[in-house]
């Protein structure tokens, strides 16, 4: 009589799936589908665009940009309400986000734009170009 070899394994899995079911699985939903993973990078020779989908923002306000040498950071909040409405299964992605981007190349601080529309947040940003301008700095003679 021959053994069936996976068996067990079969056996294994629909504990495991049993266990662990759809209802368990749900709860992560929101984490995994998250809008941080939803960015696009887009680069000229000397400038960016970063393009980040953030679907029900009602306000920019609720967002926060910062740009430091080749990061970027995104923070903000999305609250998908709907009067007389409860909700009862999410898909949609809502709550407070951080989302930090590595730029391919260093960045310049004074040179940004952004703006937000129809549920994209546009970043351009500007190349930092090398200074190799060599400078000269005085020397403060201090009295003892």
């Amino acid at each position: 009589m021959k053994m069936d070899q996976f068996k067990h394994m079969h056996d294994w899995r629909k504990q495991w799936d049993g266990f662990f079911g759809d209802e368990f699985w749900k709860g992560f939903e929101p984490m995994m589908n998250n809008v941080s993973s939803q960015v696009n990078l887009y680069k000229s020779d000397n400038e960016l665009l970063v393009v980040l989908s953030i679907p029900g923002l009602e306000n920019v306000d609720n967002l926060d940009l910062f740009v430091q040498y080749q990061t970027l950071e995104v923070r903000g909040k999305v609250n998908l309400r709907f009067k007389g409405f409860d909700l009862i299964e999410e898909g949609i992605f809502q709550g407070d986000f951080e989302r930090v981007v590595q730029l391919p190349f260093p960045v310049r601080d004074d040179r940004i734009d952004a703006s937000y529309h129809n549920g994209l947040l546009i970043i351009h940003l500007h190349k930092r170009i090398p200074d190799d301008n060599r400078r000269k700095i005085n020397i403060k003679k201090l009295e003892d």
